[in-house]
């Protein structure tokens, strides 16, 4: 089996290119992602989207925004002068936001939030059951 999930942020604004044979979106782009018990170092994957998830990442991520990403790791390899180059990317599936595009937003939505709970509170001894 061959899944890969990841949760990191964008290391840079996704390129969004159409390949030249059928126009296909392609969207290419890196995500930093912490190590779970060496806090002190990060890893840079590569990731790749196609088509409709493609255009999604270029249109709505950008560079720090931390993201999910779920996918399929692929090695793919080349030659150049003479020597073999190994290519490792993660194919993504599919994508979900992992904190908000505008953190004063979700600060506010709190606050109102906050404010909602603080005039819920009522007495609940006159109530008949």
């Amino acid at each position: 089996m061959n899944k890969v999930i990841l949760i990191g942020r964008n290391t840079k604004d996704p390129e969004l290119t159409y390949t030249q044979t059928n126009n296909k979106a392609v969207c290419k782009f890196t995500l930093a992602v912490d190590r779970r018990f060496d806090k002190e170092k990060v890893d840079f994957i590569n990731c790749v989207a196609w088509e409709k998830l493609a255009e999604t990442i270029a249109k709505y991520c950008t560079k720090g925004q931390k993201i999910a990403v779920e996918g399929r790791m692929e090695i793919r390899n080349y030659e150049k002068d003479g020597h073999k180059i190994y290519i490792t990317e993660v194919i993504c599936d599919s994508m979900e936001f992992v904190d908000s595009k505008n953190k004063e937003t979700s600060v506010e939505q709190g606050k109102i939030k906050e404010e909602q709970e603080e005039t819920e509170d009522f007495d609940d001894s006159s109530l008949p059951f």
